[in-house]
């Protein structure tokens, strides 16, 4: 689809910073960034723009797609929940699930047969290998651990909980926990069968505040743009939230802008339009 308004008037605005999703947003269904959004991001970043990933996956799996861009600030990983330098992984923010809500979530999964995986200091861990956990490790292209005693993990610091199932079943799971947790964990959806579980303050809003204000810029001034629920939080706290051509309708429905899809260059067409300002 072509892109098109969502509320914002056509004012100019000094954009100061930029972040960016990568599965269905920055990179195309083929999973690869193409040469024209690279270019346009680089000089974005040449325009002194800081240009950061705000990404569900783990931090060595956005690390990958950061070093392709040249990108040496934080990135955004885990939904929120750990923003890490790209140069020198050093961890500037980071909140884990409280082991509490972890145990009830074990539990839960285990008695309804759900497949869990948990991120304990950026390694992926799973109960078995089975076809979920080898797709979700080809798809991130991040190898992952079977743990012989999966249990105990509960009790350890995960910086983010995973269920991967039919997406109609995780709605209903999604209901049964927020009814079981309430506000002590961040429940979202980053695809239609990936149920995600976080810190209540590690969503991708959270961390895009925390980097603004680690550089000293106002939030007025970033745009965020993304394509699933997980990224709402983020487009609703910058000054100007894009959502993809590709995205869902829910997210649509809130954004200021809506792109070009993914396989259309939409973020290359944010930042020409936004930053660069070399087209209407």
């Amino acid at each position: 689809m072509g892109a098109m308004w969502k509320k914002r008037s056509e004012t100019r605005e000094m954009y100061t910073m930029l972040a960016i999703d990568i599965d269905d947003t920055l990179i195309t269904d083929e999973k690869e960034i193409t040469e024209g959004t690279k270019q346009a991001l680089a000089a974005a970043v040449a325009q002194g723009v800081k240009v950061t990933l705000a990404t569900g996956r783990m931090y060595a799996s956005a690390k990958q797609l950061a070093d392709q861009l040249g990108l040496n600030v934080p990135i955004i990983t885990y939904q929120g929940a750990l923003v890490k330098n790209a140069i020198d992984g050093r961890v500037l923010y980071e909140r884990t699930v409280p082991e509490d809500a972890a145990k009830q979530i074990f539990d839960y999964c285990e008695a309804n047969g759900l497949h869990l995986q948990t991120y304990l200091d950026d390694v992926l861990y799973v109960k078995e290998d089975n076809d979920k956990a080898r797709a979700y490790a080809q798809l991130s292209n991040i190898p992952y651990t079977v743990h012989p005693d999966f249990r105990e993990l509960a009790s350890k610091p995960s910086t983010k909980l995973l269920l991967i199932d039919d997406p109609a079943r995780l709605d209903e799971v999604a209901l049964e926990l927020r009814s079981l947790l309430g506000a002590a964990v961040h429940i979202t959806k980053s695809k239609p069968h990936f149920l995600e579980i976080m810190h209540p303050e590690g969503t991708k809003g959270h961390a895009l505040t925390y980097l603004a204000e680690h550089f000293g810029l106002e939030l007025s001034g970033a745009i965020a743009i993304g394509d699933s629920w997980n990224d709402r939080e983020m487009l609703e706290v910058a000054g100007l939230g894009v959502a993809m051509g590709n995205a869902v309708e829910s997210l649509k429905d809130i954004a200021d802008y809506v792109t070009y899809g993914n396989n259309e260059e939409g973020v290359k067409h944010v930042v020409e339009k936004y930053i660069l300002q070399t087209v209407s």
